[in-house]
């Protein structure tokens, strides 16, 4: 057999898989960019952990924001953003205040030094926005194939779809 211009290292099961593993392959992908990217910080001397780009991101784009209204943005659970919060602070980066609206609704806000360390990640998103982009290029724009899964999955979830295939013969049905 000829060799193969595309590296695939040998016997790599989620690969071999194909869709049965597709969970399994971007949990992969997304454990590679985010230790490159925690590498990079680490190399420039800087105390960063990539779980919290995404709420610092919406922090200084909209402001203050409550927990929900983070998750909302983010499409990501009320849970994971309460324990990247609780991390925010704990670093000093940020911190909740009560709502100017509703005194029983709390905002995080970034603190001095959560802007000063925004101010000091610019260039280095900026290369990172730059090299994603690139990788996507090279890579045939995955992420227009991320959005289209999203889609799918948001119009018909991966759930609904195994309990279609199964019908009436799946595990836990009394009525067989």
């Amino acid at each position: 057999m000829p060799p193969s211009d595309e590296i695939t290292p040998p016997e790599d099961y989620s690969r071999r898989l194909g869709g049965a593993a597709l969970g399994a392959r971007l949990r992969r992908l997304s454990e590679t960019i985010d230790g490159d990217a925690t590498r990079t910080y680490d190399t420039l001397g800087v105390t960063f952990e990539q779980r919290w780009f995404g709420v610092l991101n919406q922090l200084v784009l909209n402001g203050p924001l409550t927990v929900g209204e983070l998750a909302g943005h983010l499409r990501i659970t009320h849970v994971s953003v309460s324990q990247t919060r609780a991390s925010l602070e704990k670093a000093g980066l940020a911190r909740t205040t009560a709502d100017p609206d509703d005194a029983r609704r709390r905002r995080l806000a970034l603190t001095p030094a959560g802007m000063a360390l925004v101010d000091t990640l610019r260039p280095l998103w900026r290369a990172l926005e730059t090299a994603a982009l690139e990788l996507d290029a090279e890579a045939q724009a995955v992420t227009a194939a991320l959005d289209r899964l999203e889609d799918a999955l948001a119009r018909r979830s991966l759930y609904q779809r195994v309990l279609d295939h199964l019908g009436d013969d799946h595990p836990g049905d009394e009525t067989a």
